[in-house]
């Protein structure tokens, strides 16, 4: 999967067995080994071993040689013969004769060499790249190693071009496949992929960002990136991140960013898929330059599988489903793979018609049915489809696959740099295939790791289930990981933009929790939002202060005591106020306690029902008490009366399957959560009625909620407040006992490990009588 200039055909070599250190990684040998394509070549470590052939030449430079020297063709001596070697050469021994020597000054020299340069010799990558890779990154010579180099460079921001070429060579295909399980992890963990020690050398911070990383070969003013959603669902957490790694990159770059609609298999979807999409880029604040879809291209697309099957790189397969799927999984060759380019011409009209015989055709690409990738096993192009597009009704019958469409858009549209999650990764070369094979220009493929969270769902099929099956409210949930679900239930949009964007581009895939998410949130909207007060409806008790007068009093205080700037609210005092229900139930006969926002109060009567349950409480208000006491308790409180207590319903969510990750053999349907809404009642003071849909506030001594239905103004239309996870994992609210899926499967880890804990001190306590 490396661009074609730089990979010509190789010739084999004989078997070569090279052994190396652990301790001193020869990346460029390695890197040169691959480029080459050379044949049968193991590398192998050896404690205290000096990088070498066994039976050959000694050292990474030479052995890197070696290989360069094998093959002149894959131009890792550059192009242009005699002049360009020279000029490796000179590079080569720069490197070898200073060593030793200060590193920060050779990437200086370097940097200063690439300003007007792609790489350091010529137009691809030759051996001078690879021998500066190691040196400076890898080799033992460079002083401090490149976490001294980036400490003296402001973190890699003053040697921009440096940072590019290596990450270019890091991020082809055939670098990260070649070094994988070759480099130490230096955190003690084992081996580590060249794409996560990039991330962690480069970290100074959260987990990533792409600032730190820059698109190969982009020049500024030029860069075209794409975002291209299937308009089958609306968008998730997943397609945000996508989205906004392609908005970061076209604008660091002055380039365009086009929002392109895959719209290419019309059973799934519908406009209303592309508004709602529309609407979530709006609400993450992207601004597409061009908006185009697929549907757009489908003559085009269609007159191009013509030409693969007239050029004979394609043919028209009649084999049912089921066992085609068997062939592709055995490497069988279709029947169909040799029939003549007339017939598959024949047949591709036949399903352009959608005719009874067209439909149980499909366009295959003939690629090589051995292939250790299954993908490239001839796969699907082209497809028959009944059902009507959204866009262009029935025109069409025969439709475009992803994998024939995406590349040859790309191309049409002048995509620079199409950025792929990793799930895509092995259809990468198929991709470049596509392209290669019809004659269009080949973008570049940058791949990024996927979101992954515990306990979510990210597949828009499975989350279509639960809303097709009437198991969630629809696509804006607030259980659902989509933009609005997730936007609904409180998540801000400063809070989702700072967490993708400190993932990063990293393709390093991480299962990670929610509750980061959340936590992130909460330091948004903390600062930010009103306090109120509310009591749970259940089990409340009136308290009676006597000596307080029959009118009610009012006071304006601040809505956020450290924020003044969010306003104020008006807050009534009363003869008869309400108390928590279990705030209530330990109270005693001439207990201090303090209330809320008011003073001190004495309790003087205790009245409870036949089973021990208070159910009123009389008390004299104590203003002149220490309402800083800490031996009182503080108690929340609202006045009571209609138009003073405010009904509101509460609902707490969890997740919607109940293990943490599914695999590719579960049944989603198996693990779904029955008990992931829990709905109870509660009276809010008065000013909370203000509230309208979509405000944010908190509930104090309760959590951070957000308004999901204001207050219809009588009991029978109650305020909704959505509570919004603050990344704890228990539920913080004290509405209920209940506990949250991801805290009792915290509390069973904690248990097993006591429970081990308990059986190792025993046995060990056995051994020594």
């Amino acid at each position: 999967d490396c661009p074609r200039f730089i990979l010509p055909c190789a010739r084999s070599l004989a078997m070569t067995t090279v052994e190396y250190s652990s301790s001193a990684v020869p990346v460029a040998a390695i890197l040169a080994a691959a480029i080459t394509q050379a044949k049968d070549v193991k590398f192998v470590t050896k404690d205290g071993a000096k990088t070498s052939i066994v039976g050959g030449v000694s050292g990474s430079v030479q052995v890197a040689e070696h290989f360069a020297r094998s093959n002149p063709a894959a131009g890792l001596y550059g192009t242009q013969g005699e002049a360009d070697q020279a000029h490796v050469n000179k590079w080569v021994a720069f490197f070898g004769d200073n060593n030793n020597g200060d590193a920060v000054a050779r990437t200086n020299i370097i940097n200063a060499h690439l300003q007007l340069r792609t790489v350091l010799v010529g137009h691809s990558i030759t051996l001078a790249d690879l021998v500066a890779l190691e040196s400076l990154k890898y080799g033992a010579g460079a002083q401090g190693g490149w976490e001294a180099i980036l400490a003296a460079t402001q973190g890699g921001k003053t040697i921009p071009h440096v940072v590019r070429l290596f990450s270019y060579i890091e991020s082809l295909s055939l670098s990260q496949d070649a070094l994988k399980d070759k480099i130490e992890d230096k955190k003690g963990k084992g081996k580590a992929s060249i794409d996560e020690l990039w991330d962690r050398k480069l970290d100074t911070g959260a987990q990533g960002s792409f600032d730190k990383i820059e698109l190969p070969g982009a020049e500024v003013g030029k860069v075209v990136t794409r975002f291209p959603p299937e308009p089958s669902g609306f968008l998730h957490i997943g397609h945000a991140k996508a989205a906004l790694l392609n908005n970061y990159y076209a604008r660091a770059y002055k380039g365009k960013m086009i929002l392109r609609f895959d719209d290419t298999n019309p059973r799934k979807e519908n406009d209303e898929f592309v508004q709602n999409i529309l609407k979530d880029l709006e609400t993450l604040e992207i601004k597409p330059d061009q908006i185009t879809y697929t549907s757009d291209y489908f003559e085009q697309l269609t007159k191009y599988c013509e030409q693969l099957l007239r050029e004979g790189n394609g043919y028209v397969d009649k084999t049912p489903v089921l066992e085609m799927r068997e062939e592709r999984d055995k490497g069988i060759e279709s029947k169909y793979r040799s029939q003549s380019v007339d017939e598959n011409l024949r047949l591709f009209e036949e399903m352009k018609k959608g005719s009874d015989e067209g439909q149980l055709c499909v366009v295959r690409a003939k690629m090589d049915m051995q292939a250790l990738n299954k993908v490239l096993r001839d796969p699907a192009m082209f497809r028959c489809v009944s059902v009507p597009h959204h866009r262009t009704g029935s025109t069409y019958k025969a439709y475009p696959l992803y994998d024939f469409a995406v590349p040859i858009v790309d191309s049409l549209e002048g995509i620079t740099h199409a950025l792929r999650s990793s799930e895509y990764h092995d259809r990468n070369p198929l991709y470049n295939w596509v392209v290669d094979i019809l004659k269009l220009r080949r973008p570049i493929i940058n791949d990024f790791s996927r979101v992954n969270f515990s306990f979510v769902l990210l597949s828009k099929r499975k989350l279509a289930f639960f809303v097709e099956q009437g198991l969630v409210d629809g696509w804006d949930d607030p259980r659902f990981p989509t933009v609005q679900g997730i936007v609904r239930r409180g998540l801000t949009v400063g809070a989702l933009r700072e967490f993708i964007l400190s993932q990063g581009a990293s393709k390093a895939l991480n299962l990670m929790d929610m509750d980061k998410l959340w936590a992130l949130n909460k330091k948004v909207i903390d600062p930010a939002v009103p306090r109120y007060t509310a009591i749970s409806s259940e089990g409340a008790v009136p308290l009676l202060l006597t000596n307080f007068g029959d009118e009610p009093t009012f006071k304006t205080v601040p809505r956020h005591k450290d924020n003044p700037a969010i306003g104020k609210k008006s807050l009534t005092f009363s003869k008869s106020i309400v108390l928590e229900g279990e705030d209530a139930r330990g109270l005693q006969v001439n207990e201090e306690v303090t209330l809320q926002d008011w003073g001190n109060a004495i309790i003087r009567k205790v009245t409870k029902d036949g089973e021990g349950r208070v159910t009123a409480l009389e008390g004299e208000l104590h203003l002149a008490g220490d309402p800083k006491d800490k031996n009182t308790k503080k108690l929340s409180w609202i006045s009571a009366g209609r138009d003073e207590e405010i009904p509101i319903i509460i609902r707490e969510y969890d997740f919607l399957i109940t293990k943490k990750k599914l695999e590719e053999a579960d049944k989603f349907e198996d693990f779904i959560n029955k008990d992931s809404l829990w709905e109870s009642r509660s009276i809010g003071e008065a000013a909370i009625r203000l509230l309208n849909k979509g405000d944010q506030l908190q509930l104090m001594r309760r959590g951070y909620f957000i308004c999901d239905r204001a207050y219809g103004g009588s009991p029978d239309q109650p305020m909704i407040l959505v509570q919004t996870p603050d990344g704890k994992a228990r539920q913080h609210s004290t509405l209920s006992a209940h506990v949250s899926i991801a805290y009792r499967e915290a509390e069973r880890e904690k248990e097993v490990k006591a429970a081990k804990a308990a059986a190792a001190s025993a046995a060990k306590a056995a051994t020594k009588q």
